[in-house]
């Protein structure tokens, strides 16, 4: 018969084996600890594609409006570019977002600076004049070319480049 010193005396041999299975089956992460987890929870959610770490040198190639039109995404043997504030981008890996019928097809092919600082989708916005913007839009447009910076190859300058005039 068991008696209660003898249950004790598994139960405590039972322990120590019991956390060593526990720990063999659950074994903690070794990056992550309590804090770190917490943080985690704390840093918000978002929707926007991560910063490209194996993104080309920006080149320099001059385009002019006329030229960029011809890399709007109607012909798939041409890649796909965008210009913002001059910069000319190739959105090419993003086809399903700027190619025909996509949802910023509109920027395709064009410099629509004035229409990203409006977070405009209307073609009569889409043009590459952006001196008129007031500060809040100019922050947006600034946004929105540090965005394309850090996930898309620069591939060229467009020539007909508009910039803020500066008064003195």
């Amino acid at each position: 018969m068991w008696t209660v010193s003898t249950i004790i005396s598994l139960l405590a041999a039972l322990i120590p084996v019991a956390a060593i299975v526990y720990q063999f089956r659950n074994p903690p992460s070794v990056a992550s600890t309590d804090a770190e987890k917490e943080e985690e929870d704390e840093k918000p959610k978002t929707i926007m594609q991560p910063a490209r770490t194996d993104l080309a040198p920006p080149k320099d190639d001059p385009f002019t409006l006329e030229q960029l039109r011809e890399f709007d995404g109607s012909s798939t043997d041409k890649p796909i570019y965008v210009a913002i504030k001059g910069t000319v981008f190739d959105v090419s890996h993003k086809r399903e977002t700027y190619g025909p019928g996509a949802s910023y097809n509109l920027f395709a092919g064009k410099d629509a600076s004035k229409a990203l600082g409006m977070s405009s989708l209307k073609e009569e916005d889409a043009t590459p004049d952006y001196s008129t913007l007031p500060e809040a839009e100019m922050k947006v447009l600034n946004d929105w070319h540090d965005f394309f910076s850090k996930r898309y190859n620069v591939v060229g300058k467009s020539f007909m480049r508009y910039c803020r005039r500066l008064t003195l």
